[in-house]
């Protein structure tokens, strides 16, 4: 099987669908994903998406995202972030997505973890699906789209340092595409971990593609754990617990009911007490406890939570629940500039898998929607204007599907051998089969 496209974007999270909805619409565009269009992590995200609430928070919003980062983030690429963030949440706003907002029909927005003011609009406690589903209902229905599932990403053509597009396995068949532009939308690498918020599907494929073809990438060591999710034994995808939680007066206690951590401090704090916690006190977990709050209240502000948490047998308007820091984010990935390009020409990267230097060595909270955002937006526009001269190189070489599993099999393999080789000092272990 052979397709041509002028831009061919590698996977369905935020990030591919908005950058498909910025491009020109006599573009012809196809779009794939490695399962189904839901296996990827933006269905999973629960708090909502930061900005700056007006001209005169941009300021703090840097500052608050830098504190995070350890100061080790890009600061154009924050700066961007901070500026273009309102914009892009009107955006949505004016696509119908269906934030929460207050009887005034103003957005209602939270705090989360590390940030100064409350500035985080949501939906819900899915904000994440709800974004999603709504984007992808606009690009389903545009019809200079094609989408393809069960489509895994083998390898990269490219030829003179372009990229000229990519061979698939398309549900066990063989498939060659080529197209002007490449868009590698990947998401992030939960699936090597053996205790991870991830869609196990997302392996880091992107990383083996990289190396084989000299595409710059950086910080595979800038991994992120998160604080809480919910404690289940001998259980690899974990169920998070929202950051919005703690944001909301949600509290932390060790099993002896002692408090031991500010709520409010960035992850990597949050996590790390939580570790220490868990090896003085002998115990596997620690308790998060909201079930002070109106019942109400909880059940229309987290249904996802307290459906979650009562089907493994916990009541979040009653008790409080066992909770255990695992692997959530990334934050390296491939190098790209504030127009999301990387060091191949005609290749852009966005999203988990590109590596903006907004997050530093730890994201703030509610930041990875509004970079998939605000850098996908960018390159669209970015691959607009070049459209008009840009040519498609015609392919015409096949892989067959036994060669095609091979490199399936040998991606995954090569970026788990290479995160175990930078990340050596995580305090969440790598699947080691």
């Amino acid at each position: 099987m052979n397709k041509q496209c002028d831009v061919l974007i590698v996977g369905t999270g935020v990030s591919a669908l908005y950058s498909c909805l910025n491009l020109s619409e006599n573009t012809k565009i196809i779009i794939v994903s490695k399962g189904t269009v839901k296996d990827c992590n933006s269905y999973l995200a629960q708090g909502g998406i930061s900005t700056a609430l007006n001209a005169m928070d941009i300021a703090s919003f840097i500052e608050d995202t830098l504190i995070a980062g350890q100061r080790v983030n890009d600061i154009n690429s924050v700066t961007v972030l901070a500026e273009e963030s309102k914009d892009n949440i009107l955006n949505l706003d004016s696509l119908g997505v269906p934030f929460d907002k207050t009887s005034d029909n103003t957005f209602e927005y939270t705090r989360e973890g590390a940030h100064s003011v409350n500035r985080i609009v949501h939906c819900k406690d899915k904000t994440g699906e709800i974004v999603s589903t709504h984007l992808f209902n606009l690009v389903k229905a545009k019809p200079n789209v094609e989408i393809l599932e069960n489509c895994t990403l083998c390898d990269l053509i490219v030829e003179n340092r372009t990229a000229i597009g990519g061979y698939f396995n398309y549900n066990d068949t063989p498939l060659t595409i080529n197209s002007k532009f490449t868009v590698l939308a990947m998401g992030g690498i939960g699936g090597l971990f053996k205790s991870s918020t991830n869609n196990p599907l997302l392996t880091a494929d992107y990383i083996s593609i990289a190396l084989k073809h000299d595409i710059e990438f950086k910080n595979l060591d800038y991994i992120q754990i998160h604080p809480t999710s919910l404690y289940e034994e001998g259980v690899g995808k974990k169920v998070l617990i929202s950051e919005s939680l703690r944001g909301e007066g949600a509290k932390l206690y060790n099993i002896r009911g002692e408090s031991f951590i500010d709520e409010l401090l960035p992850r990597d704090v949050v996590a790390k007490a939580i570790f220490k916690e868990m090896k003085k006190t002998n115990s596997p977990y620690v308790y998060l406890d909201i079930h002070f709050l109106q019942e109400d209240y909880l059940k229309k502000r987290f249904p996802l939570v307290y459906s979650s948490c009562l089907e493994k047998g916990y009541d979040i308007t009653k008790e409080p629940i066992p909770v255990t820091p695992c692997h959530h984010y990334f934050m390296g990935g491939i190098t790209v500039d504030l127009d999301s390009r990387t060091s191949l020409k005609n290749l852009y990267a966005v999203g988990e898998c590109s590596c903006t230097g907004v997050h530093g060595k730890n994201r703030l909270a509610s930041n990875s929607l509004l970079e998939a955002l605000v850098f996908s937006r960018r390159e669209a526009l970015d691959i607009n204007e070049k459209l008009n001269t840009a040519k498609l190189i015609p392919h015409y070489k096949e892989l067959d599907l036994y060669t095609l599993n091979a490199i399936m099999k040998e991606n995954k393999e090569i970026s788990l051998e290479e995160f175990k080789k930078r990340s050596s000092d995580l305090d969440v272990e790598f699947i080691s089969d």
